[in-house]
Order: C-alpha cells, then sequence, then structure tokens
C-alpha cells in the first residue's frame, strides 16, 4: 500500500502538467485543466503519520483552502480562480496568474534597480487594505509574505493577486489578525531590509480600511513584544 502511495504521489495529476515546484506539504504542477491555463497544486502524504490521521489533515487543509479561496473572491479580494476540487488525491486545480510576479521579486527589482520608491509607497498601501478586506471577513492566511501575494501584468499597475491559503482558516479574534501581521511584518524586513516605512505604510492603510482594525492592532503590538522577549531569552 506505501508503495503505491509513493508512486501516485509522484505522478502529474493530469497528463501534461509539469513540476515546477517542491514544498514542505505540497507539489505545484503548471499546465492546462479544460484547456485553461492552470496550477495544480498537489498535497502529498507524510510517511510519519498515521494513514487515517493524515487523510483526514490533508482533506481538512484541502478544503479550507479551497473555502478561503472562494471566500476572498466573494468579497471582492482578486485570488486565483479554483476550478476544481480532487478530495481523492486531495488536489487543487487553479487559476494560472499568467506573466505574474511576487510582490517579494517586485520589491527586490525595484530596489536593486534604485528606481524610484513611490510606487513601493503604494503597494504598501494596496496590501494594507486588501488585507483588512480579508480580516474584516474573519479569514486568516496563516502564511503572509511577500512571495504569496502576486502582481497580475503589467506588475506596474499593482494588482494584486493572493495565494496560497493552504494555512488559512477563520476566525473574528484579534489575537489571530494581529499573529497574521505579525508574521507578514518579520517577513517582510527580513526579505526586504531598510523597509521599514513601507510596513509602516502598510499598516496605516490597513487601520483605516478595516472596520475592525483597533483591537488587531493592540494585539499585534503585544504579539511583537512576546516575540522580543523570546529573542532576548533565547
Amino acid at each position: 500500500m506505501a508503495g503505491g502511495e509513493a508512486g501516485a504521489a509522484s505522478l502529474p495529476p493530469l497528463q501534461g502538467l509539469q513540476l515546477v515546484q517542491q514544498g514542505a506539504e505540497a507539489r505545484i504542477y503548471r499546465g492546462r485543466f479544460l484547456g485553461r491555463a492552470a496550477v495544480a497544486k498537489l498535497r502529498f502524504p507524510k510517511r510519519y503519520r498515521h494513514p487515517a490521521l493524515e487523510e483526514r489533515l490533508s482533506r481538512r487543509r484541502t478544503t479550507q483552502e479551497a473555502r478561503a479561496l472562494l471566500r476572498c473572491r466573494r468579497a471582492g479580494i482578486s485570488a486565483p480562480v479554483v476550478y476544481f476540487v480532487d478530495y481523492v488525491s486531495n488536489c487543487i486545480y487553479l487559476e494560472d496568474i499568467v506573466g505574474s510576479t511576487t510582490v517579494r521579486d517586485y520589491i527586490i527589482s525595484i530596489q536593486q534597480n534604485g528606481k524610484d520608491m513611490s510606487n513601493l509607497l503604494l503597494l504598501a498601501e494596496k496590501i494594507g487594505e486588501t488585507l483588512a478586506r480579508m480580516h474584516d471577513e474573519d479569514l486568516i492566511h496563516g502564511d503572509l509574505t511577500t512571495s504569496n501575494v502576486l502582481l497580475r501584468p503589467p506588475a506596474e499597475e499593482l494588482e494584486l493577486v493572493l495565494i496560497d491559503f493552504g494555512l488559512s482558516f477563520i476566525s473574528s479574534l484579534p489575537e489571530d489578525k494581529g499573529v497574521d501581521l505579525y508574521v507578514l511584518e518579520k517577513a517582510f524586513l527580513s526579505t526586504h531590509p531598510n523597509t521599514g516605512m513601507l510596513f509602516e505604510a502598510l499598516l496605516k492603510k490597513y487601520s483605516t480600511t478595516s472596520k475592525k482594525s483597533s483591537p488587531v492592532i493592540k494585539k499585534l503590538d503585544e504579539v511583537r513584544l512576546r516575540g522580543r522577549k523570546r529573542s532576548m531569552v533565547g
């Protein structure tokens, strides 16, 4: 049985799809699905887990991701279209945002080329506005980084697309939303040094856009303090 599962997990979900990324939780394939440019995200079994537990966890995360993407789109937040969810193989077939670039690569490109930083301030504000709308829907992303936000082409128009909701969940708690922002802040400042002003612009826009921002920002400050204390203790 184990050998069969390993063989199945190593194959593309559909013929003609090419493996483009191997992550800790899933493999990402790119190709076409029913004639449309598509990305397939295939969760593969973890051998260290009991098979029944693994199946429940994989199915739950697949379901949560699909629902999060649909929740975003219903709220007017740009996210890939869900074409199909295969609960047998725990694979989601999504719209491929053809020609897109990650916010991570866009920021690095602007910094390296010495271009006008004013566009990055506008980008930060757009991210803050988008995350405010997402949190007002009580949707927690769970893995916010600048690699999980895309820019549709042409990138200069700053049309954002949120991706990778594999760790997402629903919560109205300010604590969970504050932690979501803290994860982004840590990833943002470690990936993009000397961009504190950008994240501050992001938070300011978040605060003015979200109807529930006050307790969230308070919790963010508490989470920051806990993070500093852990760093001091080592």
